[in-house]
C-alpha cells in the first residue's frame, strides 16, 4: 500500500492537471521527485509515481516544464535501475533522456533495457515498445 502522503501529493498534481493546469501539475512532479521524502518511499510506489507521468499519452508537443519534470525524475531513476535492472525502469529513465535531449544515454539505456527483456521474454509488449523507442534514436 502506498504511503498516504505520497497518495495525497498525487491525486493533488492529478487535480491540477486535469484543470488544466499542466505547468503547475509539472512543477508539483518536479518538487516531489526531487524531495527526500519521495526518496524514501518504496521503489514500487516511486515507479508507479513516475510511471504516471512519464509513461502518459503526450497529445501535445512538450512543454518547457515537462521537458524539466522529465529532467527532475532521472536522479532518482538512475538510482532505481542502477539497482534493480529493471527493463521497465530502463523505459521509463529513457524516455527521460530522450526528452531532455540526452538522445545517446536515452539510446544506450533502451538498448539496456531491450536487452535485458529479450533475454526474459522476447515476445513481451515491453520488448516491442523498447525497440520501438530505440529505432526512434
Amino acid at each position: 500500500m502506498a504511503d498516504p502522503a505520497l497518495v495525497a501529493e498525487i491525486k493533488q498534481i492529478m487535480a491540477l492537471a486535469k484543470s488544466g493546469d499542466a505547468d503547475g501539475a509539472n512543477a508539483r512532479y518536479g518538487a516531489l521527485f526531487a524531495s527526500p521524502e519521495f526518496a524514501s518511499y518504496a521503489v514500487q510506489d516511486q515507479r508507479q509515481a513516475l510511471g504516471l507521468l512519464i509513461l502518459a499519452k503526450k497529445k501535445a508537443a512538450p512543454t518547457p516544464s515537462l521537458i524539466e519534470t522529465h529532467r527532475s525524475a532521472i536522479p532518482v531513476l538512475e538510482q532505481i535501475f542502477a539497482t534493480s535492472a529493471e527493463p521497465a525502469d530502463a523505459e521509463m529513465l529513457g524516455l527521460c533522456y530522450q526528452l531532455s535531449g540526452h538522445e545517446s544515454e536515452a539510446a544506450a539505456t533502451f538498448r539496456a533495457g531491450l536487452d535485458a527483456e529479450r533475454a526474459r521474454n522476447p515476445d513481451s509488449d515491453l520488448c516491442g515498445r523498447l525497440m520501438k523507442h530505440f529505432s526512434s534514436i
